[in-house]
């Protein structure tokens, strides 16, 4: 079971969401724009049983406070430190999926002594988020801009974003949404965007999105274990290989995984592939995480 509360960020306040269990290792999910933890959820029963689990909604996402100023990666990250420093006990594993992978190599150098251990689901490289705007995911991310925050019904919303036509983020010609998504899936989107402040896509089309975040010295202040899982870039993988080929020569300890035939959203598309590099690699780091 799953309860939620609200906790300090950095000025803000956040919804974690924890399990019940007193298990000493704790993993904590950071989702990826536009998002909220409960797309974790196909991922989650492969985790489970022996570990602690727990989920931020990012401010400006879900049930987190709306923030004035502050959606960029440095931000979200100042929340995250704040969480792990106070708010869940012993050093935790963070599992970051896009975004939220961003923010969790952020946090982990930001906040040593504080992760045990980081998962990075398909990090956008700095290559591919400078070039967002030759990409299929500008338009994504501009379709998401004009209905977050919509009061429309999920029903409704979700056939509008089925309607909608745009490139595929591996690239093509233009095609309907709801030819590319399954109707399950544009339901949660919907539900996801009626509860995002449409200010949190400003700093992916200004180019602020990872300003005042100095890359390769964030990277090699990451002291843990990380496992990097990359998806396919002709499927809208965000990481191209230059920029992976940057973490590995950054980070002492990287693991990387080619999640060949699998998109973006891994713990989606394919949770049982997900699951299969995860938990050995969980089961490799230390007692207690």
């Amino acid at each position: 079971m799953l309860h939620t509360r609200l906790v300090a960020g950095d000025g803000v306040r956040l919804a974690l969401a924890e399990t019940g269990t007193d298990a000493a290792r704790a993993i904590l999910f950071l989702h990826g724009v536009g998002r909220r933890f409960g797309s974790f959820a196909p991922l989650l029963p492969h985790v489970l049983p022996g570990w602690r689990i727990a989920g931020l909604d990012h401010r400006g996402h879900g049930a987190s406070d709306r923030a004035a100023d502050g959606y960029r990666v440095v931000d979200y990250a100042a929340d995250t430190v704040a969480v792990v420093s106070h708010e869940l006990p012993g050093p935790v594993i963070l599992h970051g999926h896009s975004l939220g992978a961003l923010v969790a190599l952020a946090t982990a150098a930001a906040a040593p002594e504080r992760v045990a251990a980081v998962v990075l689901e398909d990090p956008p490289g700095p290559s591919f988020v400078r070039d967002i705007a030759h990409t299929g995911y500008h338009d994504l991310f501009a379709l998401f801009r004009e209905h977050a925050g919509s009061r429309l019904p999920v029903a409704a919303l979700a056939h509008e974003l089925a309607e909608a036509r745009l490139p595929p983020p591996g690239g093509g010609a233009p095609r309907r949404l709801g030819d590319v998504r399954d109707a399950a899936g544009l339901r949660f989107t919907a539900r996801c965007l009626a509860d995002v402040d449409p200010r949190v896509f400003a700093p992916l089309f200004d180019g602020s999105w990872l300003a005042g975040l100095p890359w390769e010295a964030t990277l090699a202040a990451v002291r843990c274990p990380v496992l990097l899982l990359r998806a396919d870039i002709a499927l809208g993988g965000m990481l191209p290989a230059d920029d992976a080929e940057v973490l590995e020569r950054h980070v002492g300890d990287l693991t990387r995984i080619e999640c060949r035939g699998v998109g973006h959203t891994i713990h989606g598309q394919a949770p049982e592939l997900l699951a299969r590099f995860l938990l050995p690699f969980l089961e490799s780091l230390d007692d207690g995480g």
